[in-house]
């Protein structure tokens, strides 16, 4: 590589001091433009706090910005953050304890970003007050609902936590977007307890329902059974009147035929000489050859030969 004349001797030698001193020199200059440069950015989801000699001067929002040399800039986190807090304790009402394990997303309100890095964090990051005011939120939470409550109305519970949360970290800038609870468990002794009773919840409710299932299928056999009897009842009811309807009939046709007969007494005659009549038409014409003694003889009237 060429070497210009300012860097060599007279004897053809380079001057190493005088690179050294240039090296140095372009150092610097690169040092003071690289800091005097007023041009810098603030990312997405995070603002930019100016301070001038320590003091809050301004608050920047996302995007680029001039810095004067006596001015830093600070970047601060208003983006959705979370923190973990593990087996929280507390006690319930009727003194049972209990343990949870929750998971805290919040993020710093907009407006509260220089309060927020005068007071407690210089970055956003909020996740040793959010564990601390998460804990003294679920003992109180807790406190007020005895063991059976604090399963039966979890939702209630998740409820009172998020908007006792929502108070205490407002008091640091910061605010709860959603609580998620894990783990939720009582002492050993406890949750066996709590199986057997619900064990024998479930036994209890099995029994009433088959007792249910069987006075059902017994008033359903009860009112299979009316329904036949009334069923056999109406048709004997049917049938008996029917009968009683044919007997008036046949009452009324008597009566209408003893009125014809008392009328016309020839009618009775005429019948009988039809009966002769059919007799004489399937008799033939052999006499019985032995008469006992008031045996009757065909077509023999002793009245008429009397005649």
């Amino acid at each position: 590589m060429a070497i210009s004349g300012r860097y060599i001797d007279d004897s053809g030698k380079p001057r190493s001091g005088t690179i050294l001193r240039d090296a140095i020199v372009a150092l610097v200059v690169l040092m003071l433009a690289s800091w005097l440069w007023p041009l810098r950015t603030v990312p997405t989801g995070h603002r930019g706090v100016v301070t001038i000699g320590g003091a809050i001067g301004d608050i920047k929002s996302e995007g680029f910005m001039l810095l004067w040399p006596w001015q830093k800039l600070s970047i601060f986190n208003i983006r959705a953050e979370q923190a973990a807090v593990e087996d929280a304790d507390g006690s319930t009402k009727d003194t049972q304890p209990v343990k949870v394990s929750l998971t805290v997303r919040y993020s710093i309100q907009v407006d509260k970003v220089a309060e927020v890095f005068e007071k407690y964090s210089r970055d956003g990051d909020l996740s040793s007050y959010v564990q601390t005011a998460t804990q003294e939120v679920f003992k109180a939470v807790t406190a007020r609902y005895t063991a059976p409550d604090l399963i039966a109305k979890r939702s209630q519970v998740s409820a009172d936590i998020v908007e006792g949360l929502r108070l205490k970290l407002a008091q640091y800038g910061a605010q709860v977007i959603n609580v998620d609870m894990r783990n939720f468990a009582f002492s050993p002794d406890y949750m066996a307890a709590i199986s057997q009773k619900v064990t024998q919840e479930q036994l209890r409710l099995a029994a009433e329902n088959k007792l249910l299932t069987v006075q059902a299928e017994q008033k359903q056999k009860v009112a299979i059974a009316e329904a036949e009897a009334a069923a056999l009842k109406a048709q004997a009811d049917g049938q008996a009147y029917a009968n009683l309807k044919l007997a008036t009939a046949q009452a009324d046709a008597l009566k209408v035929q003893n009125a014809a007969l008392a009328e016309n007494k020839d009618v009775l005659e005429l019948r009988r000489i039809e009966v002769e009549r059919i007799k004489a038409e399937k008799w033939d014409g052999a006499l019985p050859t032995a008469i006992y003694a008031g045996a009757p003889i065909p077509f023999f009237n002793p009245e008429t030969a009397k005649k």
